[in-house]
């Protein structure tokens, strides 16, 4: 939210800014907020990491979890500066990531291995390189929920064949969390004016990032339950500190 300060990064260049005053707790941090809520997604996704490395899953979910950190630093570098290049560290990294989705969410069931990893990555790329020059706006929301709304088939598909009860109920956090995020994103979005008048600001954006470290959490830690039952690994929701679900798998010996 624009106040008339520049400060350390110069005049903001961001095509968004959020219901947060610029600069209102150090000069080289525009959004504090914004920019802290990011710390869960880096930690949870270092926790993903270190959980796939051990228990040694297929790579294709370390480097999710990797694009997890990627996307979350890329957030902090946006809010923390409200620069142009900052906002596609962000913004391209989203893409990028639900891009990696749809290849583990489809890959098992494609007759043709080498063309959707092809594809995708050359999508990835194409459209890294034209979002580097064009501003899209809400073109940019647009073609993000499309790519998401394509993922969503299939995650209801391995819901329904997912008997597991606890695997079943990190299903729903996920839905859950990204439910009660988005209702965070649109009130700082679309009520900000009403907000700024409040005593206090609840911060919806920074809500936002904060529920979504879950989800995407949630949705990888679910992701690999499924892969491993596909595999036949057995896999079992264990629980850090009693509280953060984690899939716990047994390769047979010959694996």
């Amino acid at each position: 939210m624009t106040d008339g300060i520049s400060s350390f990064w110069g005049p903001v260049t961001s095509t968004i800014e959020c219901c947060e005053k610029n600069y209102a707790y150090s000069s080289y941090i525009a959004e504090f907020y914004n920019t802290i809520s990011n710390v869960p997604g880096i930690l949870l996704a270092l926790i993903g990491l270190v959980n796939a490395l051990r228990q040694r899953f297929e790579k294709r979910f370390s480097i999710l979890h990797i694009s997890n950190m990627i996307l979350a630093i890329g957030s902090m570098l946006y809010h923390a500066t409200l620069q142009h290049v900052q906002q596609q560290s962000d913004e391209t990294p989203m893409v990028w990531e639900i891009l990696l989705y749809m290849y583990i969410l489809y890959s098992p069931d494609w007759h043709y291995r080498s063309t959707m990893p092809t594809f995708l990555f050359l999508y990835g790329a194409a459209f890294a390189i034209v979002h580097a020059f064009f501003r899209f706006g809400i073109g940019f929301k647009v073609h993000y929920v499309i790519l998401c709304l394509l993922c969503i088939p299939r995650m209801y598909k391995y819901y329904i064949h997912t008997e597991d009860t606890a695997a079943k109920r990190i299903a729903k956090w996920y839905v859950a969390t990204i439910l009660v995020g988005s209702v965070c994103w649109f009130c700082d979005r679309v009520f900000c004016k009403t907000i700024s008048d409040w005593p206090v600001n609840p911060q919806g954006h920074a809500l936002w990032h904060v529920f979504m470290s879950f989800n995407s959490y949630c949705a990888n830690t679910f992701l690999m339950f499924c892969r491993a039952q596909q595999r036949g690994w057995n896999p079992k929701v264990k629980y850090f500190l009693g509280v953060l679900p984690y899939v716990k798998i047994e390769k047979p010996k010959t694996q």
